[in-house]
């Protein structure tokens, strides 16, 4: 009995090795968590939130005429949005519009007051009335004869302006030399996210009449140019034509041979 314990001890020691190799060569590798600059951040989601820190608001940088052009578009969406969310809260019959308005006024104010530190601080001179458009938008929602109707026009005209604005946002932040502005549309662009997302809730949204995507750029024609060192250097970070895949795969046959082949050695024995 003392022989027959002492010849199996090998096998079982051998076997639990295969099983935690086969495991750690089997097991996929789960994608790194997003985290902040001041540790794990984000949403509870798992949706990660951008960090404050690392960005300055001194004014600091050249400005630009689409600089300035953007400092003036988010002043314009505040002079008309916030006087639309009011209305909102005055004519809708729907509870839930009632809240978007709100909501959307009352945030639309802060975003204002960012602005207009922002143009002060750079010299940019602001209007005091919506354009044209704008003003026509209003009017719209104030001549609307039933609450239905005004909850459409509301949230169609307000959802349309958001996303108008949101690529010219995206634009100004990543090239903006000027650290004001480069701040300005950090926070504007959470402004602006969130705002699409409350009048999507309504769920009266019309997709369909919603500008389409202009058709994308031909390829090596995209606003990141390849030249000859960043291919270079992908191409460095990485044996061509080696699939990471097979290569796991013909190790963990390797192994378990190895392994049949030692069990074997010890079970003739």
């Amino acid at each position: 009995m003392i022989a027959n314990r002492s010849s199996r001890r090998p096998q079982r020691w051998l076997m639990g090795i295969l099983a935690m190799v086969l495991a750690v060569l089997v097991a996929p590798s789960s994608p790194a968590r997003a985290e902040g600059a001041q540790g794990s951040q984000g949403s509870g989601d798992g949706v990660p939130v951008p960090p404050d820190t690392g960005m300055t608001d001194k004014g600091t940088g050249p400005v630009t005429a689409a600089d300035k052009d953007f400092v003036i578009k988010v002043r314009l969406a505040g002079l008309w949005e916030v006087p639309a969310g009011n209305m909102a809260q005055q004519k809708s019959q729907n509870p839930r519009i009632v809240e978007i308005g709100r909501s959307i006024a009352a945030q639309h104010v802060v975003l204002d007051q960012m602005d207009r530190d922002a143009a002060k601080k750079l010299g940019i001179d602001l209007p005091n009335q919506p354009n044209g458009d704008q003003q026509w938008w209003l009017q719209e929602m104030r001549t609307a004869t039933s609450s239905v109707q005004f909850d459409q026009i509301f949230v169609d005209r307000l959802r349309a302006a958001h996303g108008k604005i949101f690529p010219a946002i995206a634009i100004i932040r990543a090239s903006t030399r000027n650290d004001a502005v480069r701040m300005l549309a950090q926070k504007a662009n959470q402004f602006v996210m969130t705002h699409m997302t409350l009048l999507e809730s309504s769920g009266i949204v019309d997709y369909g009449s919603l500008p389409s995507a202009p058709p994308p750029a031909p390829a090596g024609k995209g606003p990141v140019p390849v030249d000859g060192q960043m291919l270079a250097a992908a191409s460095s970070s990485a044996t061509p034509g080696v699939n990471t895949t097979v290569v796991l795969g013909v190790l963990a046959v390797a192994v378990v041979a190895g392994l049949i082949t030692t069990m074997r050695i010890f079970r003739a024995r």
